[in-house]
């Protein structure tokens, strides 16, 4: 892998991956000190992304696994588990006074949740990344597929460490069971509004 394959394939994993980092960093901080929530994110990111990585080697190797008209529904994802988080928060504010709260609402973000989010949210990842692919023959999707790998863990570290800012910490700590289903619904109907009507 020559230099400026490399900083092709960093540019398109951060030019593709940019919007993700603050939904990263907002499961990052509503992990924080519960037992496994950092790893569960960054294995969730990873399964997303991966899920990602394969749909566009797929369709660079001329499989159409995820037709393009298809991709858009995807945002029925984030949706539902935005509303799922939605109703969660109303449940918990509403039981706010309750000295046996349950514990399980309070364990942070789950690994499939977080792939889920990661993976419905990848359309532009896999328009952007299918091209690349397509002309790079198999020593180069090989190349460009380890180091989007490696990529990922840059991107959660950096997510981590933005979760680790204390004004970032404050408001999401503050805000963040009306955050998280508001940014989840918010991609949902992003990516439901691109959707091809059925005809």
């Amino acid at each position: 892998m020559g230099p400026g394959m490399v900083v092709e394939a960093a540019a398109l994993f951060a030019a593709t991956n940019v919007d993700g980092l603050l939904v990263l960093s907002l499961f990052f901080t509503l992990g924080t000190g519960h037992r496994g929530a950092t790893a569960r994110t960054v294995i969730g990111q990873y399964l997303g992304f991966a899920a990602i990585l394969a749909v566009s080697l797929a369709a660079a190797s001329g499989s159409s696994v995820l037709p393009g008209s298809l991709r858009p529904l995807l945002g029925l994802l984030p949706l539902a588990l935005g509303l799922r988080a939605a109703w969660h928060a109303v449940r918990e504010h509403r039981s706010a006074r309750s000295e046996a709260p349950d514990a399980a609402k309070h364990a942070g973000p789950g690994a499939f949740e977080v792939a889920g989010v990661t993976f419905a949210n990848g359309g532009d990842n896999v328009s952007a990344y299918v091209p690349v692919l397509a002309a790079a023959g198999t020593g180069g999707r090989i190349a460009y597929s380890a180091l989007f790998l490696v990529l990922v863990a840059v991107l959660c570290a950096v997510g981590r460490l933005l979760a680790a800012r204390p004004l970032f910490a404050r408001t999401v700590g503050r805000w963040g069971r009306v955050l998280l289903p508001l940014v989840l619904i918010t991609i949902g109907l992003s990516l439901l509004a691109h959707a091809h009507p059925l005809s």
